[in-house]
């Protein structure tokens, strides 16, 4: 069994285990039921969405949270759609949660906008401070902490990346979605970055398919161009299309996590995002234990992998550098 399959037979098991415990044996337990509301802002149906729930569903497990024996689990997935994001929240907020784990910059902001009082751990959010989600990392205040994805200063190593396994580029589009404001900073870094490493800089909106194919096709025209793509719902939604068209139009592309270079993207550097979703679990038994979001500080990653797909680069031609390959965590052939 592949460990995708063991994981999505996890998640299957830990999200279906209230069928198993019937009213009397949560009875026999002699305490209050819990409820953990969860927003994440991918599909429902995403494999890699799956794996994380199923990552946090078993974190909650191994510290003595059980579903459908001491705890409740509301799950509402919001698929990049802004719109989702607002009714999912208002939705969740409605179910008089605990505690709430939401997913990515909308989600926060959405679960915000509908309470300040719910406590609310976060993961996936690049600049929680610069985002206005927290007043600082190690004081965050008010009823939100979580976990950080990225520093700012890694978007500059993504342009760095590019140019090192493509110095022919002197062109790098930056695939956002203008309305994350989690994106703001990204691209002013690497925008700011540009004449350093040789290049000019230019974004390109994600707000739907039809914007992404059309952009990559019209910036494949011309020559010497690549990619970095930033992680926001929208792009992360759209992975398959965008790993695609960089292939189809031989555009070398960056990327933050192993799992677009796993299905097929050039390179990917940045953490592993699993990770963050058992230690949001720890977070989530300490709050439910009585300790106050506010005083717990929000974490960064403290380790970074750089994955390179050499399949696709011999594919789009991309002859990659030996010292990066000495460099890579993980070389996929």
């Amino acid at each position: 069994m592949s460990l995708d399959q063991l994981r999505r037979r996890e998640f299957i098991t830990l999200l279906g285990g209230a069928a198993a415990w019937p009213f009397a044996a949560r009875a026999q337990q002699g305490q209050r039921m819990r409820r953990i509301g969860v927003l994440m802002h991918l599909a429902a149906d995403d494999p890699e969405g799956q794996r994380r729930v199923a990552v946090f569903l078993q974190g909650l497990q191994e510290v003595g949270w059980a579903v459908g024996r001491n705890v409740d689990i509301d799950m509402r997935w919001a698929a990049g759609e802004a719109d989702l994001f607002r009714r999912y929240s208002m939705e969740i907020i409605a179910l008089t949660p605990d505690v709430i784990l939401a997913s990515a910059t909308p989600s926060v902001l959405a679960v915000q906008q509908a309470t300040r009082t719910v406590p609310t751990v976060f993961v996936l959010v690049p600049d929680a401070v610069g985002a206005g989600i927290v007043a600082s990392l190690s004081r965050p205040g008010g009823n939100t902490t979580g976990f950080t994805s990225t520093e700012l200063g890694m978007s500059v190593k993504w342009l760095e990346l590019l140019k090192e396994i493509a110095p022919k580029v002197t062109r790098a589009s930056v695939l956002r979605d203008a309305a994350d404001p989690a994106t703001m900073g990204q691209f002013g870094a690497i925008h700011g970055a540009g004449p350093s490493f040789g290049m000019v800089v230019s974004p390109m909106g994600v707000a739907n398919a039809e914007d992404i194919e059309r952009g990559i096709t019209a910036f494949a025209r011309e020559p010497n161009g690549g990619l970095i793509i930033l992680p926001t719902p929208k792009t992360v939604v759209h992975r398959g299309l965008i790993i695609k068209l960089a292939a189809q139009h031989r555009l070398p592309a960056v990327y933050r996590s192993r799992y677009w270079a796993a299905e097929g993207g050039l390179v990917s550097y940045g953490p592993e995002f699993l990770d963050q979703y058992q230690s949001a679990a720890g977070y989530v038994d300490r709050i439910l234990k009585g300790e106050n979001p506010a005083d717990l500080p929000v974490q960064a990653p403290t380790k970074y992998d750089l994955v390179v797909n050499l399949k696709t680069a011999n594919a789009i031609g991309i002859e990659v550098p030996a010292t990066l390959l000495a460099r890579a965590d993980e070389v996929i052939e």
